[in-house]
C-alpha cells in the first residue's frame, strides 16, 4: 500500500506572529524551517502587499549567505510580483540581485531566487 503525500501551502498567519517568527530565525538560523513556512504562508496568503513584501526583503537582506531563507525571499518576492502586479523599486533591485547572487554561487543563495526573478519580470512585464 501506498501512502500519498498532499502538499498544501501554508496558511498566513496574524503578523504579530509572523514578525516574531521571522526574527526569531534571522537571529537564530535554528528556527528557519519554521521561518520558511511563514514566509511562504504570507506570501502566497496575506491579503496586505505592504507587509508581504517588507518582510521578504527584510529576510532577503538580513539572513546570512548560504541561508536557505535568502533564495526563498526572493521565490517569494515572483509570488508577491504575481499576486499583487507590482513590486518596490527596493523589492525589485533585490529580487534581481537575489538572482544574481543565486547564478554566481548557488552555495551563497539557492536557485529559488532565480525562479522568483524569472516570475518578476514575467508578471511585472520586464522581459
Amino acid at each position: 500500500m501506498h501512502s500519498h503525500r498532499r502538499f498544501e501551502n501554508p496558511p498566513a498567519l496574524p503578523h504579530v506572529v509572523v514578525v516574531e517568527m521571522l526574527e526569531r530565525a534571522l537571529m537564530d538560523r535554528g528556527h528557519e524551517p519554521e521561518a520558511a513556512s511563514v514566509l511562504v504562508g504570507t506570501a502566497l496568503n496575506d491579503e496586505e502587499q505592504t507587509f508581504v513584501e517588507h518582510w521578504c526583503v527584510e529576510v532577503g537582506t538580513r539572513a546570512v549567505p548560504g541561508s536557505p531563507l535568502l533564495g526563498l525571499a526572493g521565490l517569494c518576492l515572483g509570488h508577491t510580483a504575481r499576486r499583487f502586479g507590482r513590486l518596490s523599486d527596493e523589492a525589485l533591485a533585490l529580487a534581481e540581485s537575489l538572482a544574481a547572487r543565486a547564478e554566481a554561487d548557488p552555495t551563497d543563495v539557492d536557485g529559488r531566487a532565480l525562479d522568483g526573478f524569472d516570475d518578476v519580470r514575467s508578471f511585472l512585464h520586464l522581459w
